[in-house]
């Protein structure tokens, strides 16, 4: 897409609002001192981080990546999906073309959805309901964030519950210490739109944060005479902290994040039949004119942390996330009144000459004044909380062994409400009318909850030009699916079927980083993979063995890694 960048800052009073967003020329001259203090600031207290800098991602004892402040802003992207191109070892593939619902993969794991990865925001679990149903059509916008942090290997097993394949954190905008703020616009063709500001400051005792995203398009596809409504999307962020200031002894500090979301696109699972495709790969066809996503979305965050010395901090989070979507879209068509008279879209399109009546209908070539296209609604609402809690603690021995150790142990507990139902419409002269309305929870009626208790500890130990990483994690998932049935719409429970699972896993891991010269570096690791189950009887996680085997080079502007 060619696009007529309009972009420009309305306002910039900062004399500092580059120390977060530049990267250092010689990151290997940069002192744990320093780092620490960097941490502190800007990784534990407003943008809860994984690596914080390119120079921890290439110091890790495993694989990881840091898309760091300066190249967010460089490249303007909204789209996750070209945002991670650049990151090895990350696989995806498009759906709608605007990165709204990505389906990213890491190291081969199932991309659907993103089910098979941890997603994060600030460290905090971000999908609506990751034990539950991780698979949920939500992902953080991209366009918003600070930075983004990619582990795979033995250097994630802080995170989970997905450890097979790696973890990806988004990082929100921090709380910038001096009164700043930022705002742009871009446009392009298809009314492609974004508008973004944001305005903060940070004082002694506190500081604050708000931030607004507006992102919508008319979309590229088209009906056959007529443009389709694209999608819009809003986010707001707001952030505040409060904070001590003591030059020495213990200092406390406490944040409080808010953030809201909405979308509504005019997006379809209807594909095109293969002559279509070839004459117009954009074609929308009629039958799904009532096809829309809708989504809303809440997040509550409240952190605490304690930082008792310059080598002991303690910090604690505790979450509330609530997400409703309804996918509205195509499923059925019929067009006769027998049972043996209705295909589902994906037969259809498979056969469009044996179901050529069928597909007249999908087209709007034909007309049924009845029941002839049934649209499902997808109706879902998820919630998701909890609370973690971690603590690190740094010594050394003779000033030449290092030593790091985190604990962290998090409950959580999630949940996903099906109410879903099933509209009929009739076609008449390439328009939908409805002809039936469903009883709301006919067509799925259940909730699938799921209870967590993680755990995890984490050692380090550096000696020279050595760094040895050994950690253990433990999962113990307890899943129960209540299904109240098509015909208890009310919930009663008389006819309630349940289904209940567990899953336990101690997840160990190793890891070994040898400095070589002072640019080159080689590094080992292994560790265990895990996928909780979801709630069917019997279903085992998934489990597995990965290692891996690379090196870094880093010198000046020019770096690589082969693993």
């Amino acid at each position: 897409m060619r696009t007529r960048n309009l972009s420009f800052l309305l306002f910039l009073v900062s004399a500092n609002i580059g120390a977060y967003a530049q990267e250092p020329k010689d990151l290997l001259a940069i002192q744990d001192s320093i780092l620490s203090q960097y941490e502190l600031k800007e990784v534990v207290v407003t943008s809860r981080q994984m690596l914080g800098s390119k120079f921890k991602a290439m110091n890790r004892t495993g694989s990881a990546y840091y898309v760091s402040p300066e190249e967010c802003l460089r490249f303007g992207y909204t789209d996750i999906n070209r945002m991670l191109k650049a990151v090895p070892g990350v696989n995806m593939y498009e759906e709608d073309g605007y990165g709204l619902r990505p389906n990213i993969s890491l190291r081969g794991t199932k991309a659907e959805r993103s089910e098979r990865i941890s997603i994060m925001e600030d460290g905090v679990l971000a999908a609506p309901a990751p034990y539950a149903a991780p698979a949920a059509y939500y992902f953080p916008t991209a366009a918003r964030m600070h930075a983004i942090e990619v582990l795979k290997g033995s250097s994630q097993v802080q995170y989970g519950p997905f450890t097979t394949g790696g973890a990806i954190n988004m990082v929100s905008t921090p709380i910038p210490q001096t009164l700043s703020g930022r705002a742009s616009f871009t446009y392009g063709n298809n009314n492609t739109m974004k508008g973004y500001g944001t305005l903060g400051a940070m004082h002694k005792y506190f500081g604050y944060m708000v931030e607004y995203l507006r992102y919508q398009s008319d979309g590229f596809k088209r009906y056959e005479n007529r443009p389709t409504d694209g999608f819009w999307r809003n986010d707001v962020v707001a952030k505040m902290l409060f904070k001590t200031d003591n030059s020495s002894g213990v200092n406390h500090a406490f944040s409080l994040k808010y953030g809201y979301a909405d979308e509504l696109s005019d997006e379809t699972y209807v594909g095109l039949a293969e002559k279509d495709f070839y004459v117009s790969p954009f074609l929308r066809y009629e039958g799904s004119q009532m096809d829309n996503m809708a989504t809303r979305h809440h997040q509550f965050v409240a952190t605490y942390l304690l930082d008792i010395s310059k080598n002991c901090k303690v910090s604690a989070d505790a979450y509330h996330n609530y997400f409703h979507r309804n996918w509205y879209k195509l499923n059925d068509i019929r067009v006769g009144d027998t049972p043996a008279e209705k295909r589902t879209i994906a037969e259809v399109l498979d056969d469009v000459v044996a179901n050529h009546a069928y597909f007249d209908l999908l087209t709007g070539k034909s007309d049924r004044n009845g029941e002839a296209l049934i649209v499902r609604a997808n109706n879902r609402t998820y919630k998701s909380q909890g609370i973690q809690v971690k603590g690190q603690y740094k010594f050394n021995l003779a000033d030449r062994f290092y030593y790091d150790l985190e604990l962290g142990m998090r409950y959580h507990t999630d949940q996903e409400d099906r109410f879903q139902w099933d509209d009929s419409y009739a076609m008449v002269d390439k328009n939908m009318t409805l002809y039936r309305a469903g009883v709301h929870g006919e067509q799925s009626n259940r909730i699938t909850s799921a209870k967590a208790f993680a755990g995890y500890v984490l050692g380090k130990l550096r000696f020279d030009h050595l760094t040895l990483t050994a950690g253990v994690r433990y999962e113990d998932v307890e899943l129960l699916k209540k299904d109240y049935g098509k015909d208890d719409v009310q919930r009663t429970g008389k006819m309630r079927i349940e289904v209940k699972n567990t899953a336990q896993a101690v997840i160990p891991s190793l890891g070994v980083n040898y400095q070589v010269f002072p640019s080159t570096s080689v590094f080992f690791g292994v560790h265990k993979g895990f996928a909780p189950p979801s709630a069917e009887l019997y279903q085992k996680p998934e489990s597995s063995i990965n290692m891996e085997l690379g090196t870094r080079f880093s010198k000046g502007n020019l770096s690589a890694e082969l693993i």
